[in-house]
């Protein structure tokens, strides 16, 4: 199932991304002590006990503003809410309730979203305890104090939060029809493409970039099979956006990415791998989804000896973290090959869902282990002792060592070369996760 996702929202100043960056675990928002510094929404996943989700840190609502950036950060939070499961609602005990508050509260109560009410900056209990008490005026709930500096009641708050994920809606798609988010810059023929797939118009095709603002659902039956394809807005980089709205469509890109099982990049033929290109695919590997590089436009290249084994290597080396991904030249305008994509899809589909017994993965690791022995560190040496499959979509193992601190990733790779080498898992990433263990244990 898709991660749930939580929005961070409040007016500007109360402490919103510190928040974030105490619960992400890393310093990935700006924090400073001015209003409207957090102008670009920043997304990360959290994990706490046995929930994995993902926040979204928002720039401050100011519900009157003129400014064109805050207007836009405005619009920036009102995405954020739509999208989000769960909405944490920030706010400044030091401040207590102010007139932004309220119109914020009363826009939150539209959205008919669960609202978490939280009163930050209360790094003494005693002291601000019964300035926690006027939060109630608000109408939104029980306010939790925290402190996001201190990493005070984040515990309870969080408690809180992860109550309003309540169980998985069953999802009206089977688990056999494979669901395919379509990701991209702007203008690349992401809708095209999916209207030459189902034969009509039902997406906005237009040249202005950013058209897509939403994340449609689009069913296909195609030789007896259904696909469910997820075309995404597109992102573009920050130098060209000339409408602030742009910024934040990464967030129904994310959400999207979340629910899908194969990620299908389209790339501009004309234009290449794009340095956008690359961090719009990191979002999906990061995911462990299924990619397909779709290079579209291919009737707009004048063809040379090897034209396409050069684009190939071109794109090979710009997206050398996933050499695992599959690719297809193609024209949306013309449909060139275009019906070869779900030969792709299924391909891919059935690498992912791959499962390998433990039998056969050991016999594997024996012989990898043999022609390269696992490296020694300072008279310590690494051994292997195990791997196990645990996991699929993306396949997942894990491998049972003396010491991780001796698994150099260099020979972590290796292994997974060697797995690919005897099962290819073309199109999908594959995790090793390193588990200690004494051979004793074993």
């Amino acid at each position: 199932m898709a991660k749930k996702m939580v929005a961070i929202v409040g007016r500007p100043n109360v402490g919103k991304s510190t928040l974030f960056n105490t619960l992400a675990g890393e310093r990935l928002a700006i924090v400073k002590d001015v209003p409207g510094v957090t102008r670009d929404r920043i997304y990360a996943d959290v994990e706490w006990l046995n929930y994995k989700f993902t926040i979204v840190d928002t720039g401050g609502i100011d519900t009157e503003a003129e400014d064109i950036i805050m207007r836009s950060m405005r619009e920036q939070a009102e995405i954020a809410i739509e999208t989000s499961d769960v909405i944490l609602f920030i706010t400044d005990v030091r401040a207590g309730v102010t007139a932004s508050d309220i119109q914020v509260a009363d826009m939150l109560r539209k959205s008919g979203k669960p609202v978490i009410l939280a009163v930050n900056k209360v790094d003494n209990f005693d002291k601000y305890e019964s300035y926690v008490y006027e939060f109630y005026n608000l109408g939104i709930g029980d306010p939790y104090p925290i402190s996001a500096a201190s990493k005070l009641g984040l515990g309870d708050l969080l408690e809180h939060v992860v109550e309003e994920f309540g169980e998985d809606e069953e999802d009206d798609i089977d688990e056999d029809i494979p669901r395919v988010a379509v990701i991209g810059k702007p203008n690349t023929g992401k809708s095209s493409l999916i209207n030459r797939l189902i034969g009509s118009d039902r997406l906005i095709v237009s040249d202005i970039a950013g058209t897509t603002r939403d994340a449609i659902d689009t069913r296909i039956k195609y030789n007896g099979r259904e696909y469910v394809f997820i075309d995404t807005a597109g992102l573009r980089r920050k130098s060209k956006i000339k409408d602030e709205i742009e910024r934040f469509s990464i967030i129904r890109t994310v959400a999207a990415v979340e629910r899908c099982d194969i990620a299908v990049l389209v790339i501009d033929a004309e234009e290449g791998v794009t340095e956008q290109d690359t961090k719009i695919a990191g979002i999906a590997h990061e995911r462990g989804k299924g990619m397909i590089i779709v290079v579209n436009k291919w009737d707009l290249i004048e063809k040379e000896t090897n034209t396409m084994n050069k684009m190939q290597k071109e794109i090979r080396q710009k997206l050398a973290y996933m050499p695992y991904a599959e690719m297809i030249f193609v024209s949306a305008l013309t449909g060139q090959r275009l019906k070869k994509l779900y030969d792709l899809i299924d391909r891919v589909e059935q690498f992912a869902c791959l499962r390998i017994q433990t039998g056969v993965l050991n016999e594997i690791l024996t012989e990898a282990v043999a022609e390269n022995e696992p490296p020694n560190d300072k008279g310590r040496k690494l051994k292997i002792y195990y791997i196990t499959q645990v996991s699929v979509k993306p396949p997942t193992f894990v491998l049972f060592v003396n010491s991780k601190e001796l698994a150099h990733f260099s020979y972590i790779r290796y292994i997974e070369n060697k797995l690919r080498e005897a099962f290819l898992f073309n199109g999908t990433p594959i995790r090793i996760i390193l588990r200690e263990r004494k051979a004793r244990d074993l």
